[in-house]
């Protein structure tokens, strides 16, 4: 197990884009707009000790439940729903109700560390050195920490217009990836349970 550079950078595009944490400003802007209070320190340490947690024993705590990743993702792609409705259609489904404000739910769990960024780093484990996917996901938790820190000067930015544009298109981006999500996983138990059906 050593340090290679090269596996670094792939790990940490592969899990920005999963993360997706810049995409998720509108959506972060609309908690606070709602009152929700947003500790990005918080938001940040809870993200990575829930991805470092679910990175060493995700698979085999899911098993004592007998739950698979890919029943779990389609959990996590039905979250991802409800929030994406909440900024397209502009209306209140979730309850955000942690004595944390919107710090660890849903900005830790599901935005950050949700099921599409634990079924990654899964995959991740095949291809990389554990050390230098470990390294990434510091990098990629460090970018989450800075992008919440700085959603106020981004609305201040481009203004309340800007951000009920920002709000709608990328609550249809979220959507979309809900439903990719909900259909790659659904695709794979189908394809788990075909032998069984025929057998």
């Amino acid at each position: 197990m050593q340090i290679n550079f090269l596996q670094i950078v792939s790990a940490f595009i592969v899990l920005f884009a999963v993360i997706d944490i810049l995409g998720s400003i509108p959506l972060i802007l609309d908690l606070k707009k709602k009152g929700n209070k947003i500790n990005a320190r918080e938001a940040a340490i809870y993200s990575y000790a829930i991805l470092v947690v679910f990175f060493f024993v995700g698979e085999p705590l899911l098993g004592l439940f007998g739950v698979d990743i890919s029943s779990f993702a389609i959990a996590g792609s039905f979250v991802l729903l409800v929030m994406a409705f909440e900024m397209i259609f502009g209306i209140h489904i979730f309850k955000h109700d942690s004595p944390s404000g919107a710090s660890i739910v849903p900005i830790a769990f599901p935005l950050v560390a949700g099921a599409g960024s634990f079924t990654t780093i899964l995959s991740l484990r095949s291809e990389f050195d554990t050390i230098n996917i470990l390294i990434a996901l510091t990098l990629n938790i460090i970018v989450v920490y800075l992008v919440l820190r700085s959603t106020g000067k981004v609305e201040k930015l481009i203004g309340e217009g800007g951000v009920y544009v920002l709000q709608k298109f990328f609550g249809i981006i979220l959507l979309a990836m809900a439903i990719r999500l909900f259909l790659t996983n659904f695709a794979n138990l189908i394809t788990q349970f075909l032998p069984a059906l025929k057998g």
